[in-house]
């Protein structure tokens, strides 16, 4: 945070929107509010109350087997781009990023996207109002701002997206390319990760893969396509 706050800003507050270390720096927030380690808290507010048993920052000598890795780039002879599972344990970890860095699995996610579709609460667990989740999947950006973002994932208007807090949000029909409802909202990880929940279908979906972002693309439409071409009216 140190050296963040010693950056000069890339722009003038309000008047563009463009993904960055905010999510990082609200990650240390909690850790000041709280007073707990970002670790710490994400396990005892929010993975252990929903059952999310296979979700942390780092793996367990039980789990270290059980992590995907990406296919080897033949050009290389390597596995491009993410962390070795050896550097994925509690003792490797100097800081906790608010923004990535989390492993799960996908019934542990899916567990996550059904408490937001349900309005904040599973199994009896309450996380979050549902006035908190209206306000998280709104558009929260100002007309006239000035928007850039990731193919598909660009909360533009000539895709017929908007950002709220924490996701994209599809707050027109008839301008995006890709099916989905309007007030569905979503994003993806920077390895493949891919989810959305859309409220007027009254469903979620979840797409796991390990592989660098710019590969990752073209799985994550086909996927939405396939996902909506399966459902009967």
């Amino acid at each position: 945070m140190t050296k963040l706050s010693k950056l000069p800003l890339a722009h003038q507050p309000g008047m563009v929107w463009e993904y960055g270390m905010s999510t990082d720096v609200l990650g240390r927030i909690v850790e000041g509010v709280s007073g707990m380690p970002l670790d710490r808290f994400v396990e005892d507010r929010i993975t252990k109350p929903l059952g999310m048993h296979d979700t942390a920052f780092y793996l367990s000598a039980a789990q270290a087997p059980r992590v995907a890795e990406p296919q080897v780039d033949p050009a290389t002879g390597k596995r491009p781009g993410v962390s070795s599972v050896e550097n994925l344990t509690k003792e490797k970890q100097e800081w906790f990023s608010g923004g990535g860095g989390l492993l799960s699995t996908a019934p542990d996610y899916a567990r996550f996207c059904q408490m937001l579709l349900n309005g904040g609460e599973l199994n009896g667990v309450r996380l979050l109002s549902p006035k908190t989740i209206a306000v998280m999947t709104s558009d929260q950006l100002p007309p006239g701002i000035m928007r850039s973002g990731f193919e598909d994932l660009a909360p533009t208007l000539e895709m017929g997206q908007s950002f709220g807090l924490g996701f994209a949000v599809r707050t027109d029909a008839g301008h995006n390319p890709l099916s989905g409802s309007v007030g569905d909202y979503f994003w993806a990880g920077a390895y493949g990760t891919y989810f959305w929940i859309d409220p007027q279908a009254k469903m979620f979906a979840v797409m796991m893969v390990q592989m660098p972002f710019p590969q990752s693309g073209y799985y994550r439409r086909a996927f939405r396509e396939l996902v909506y071409g399966a459902l009967l009216p």
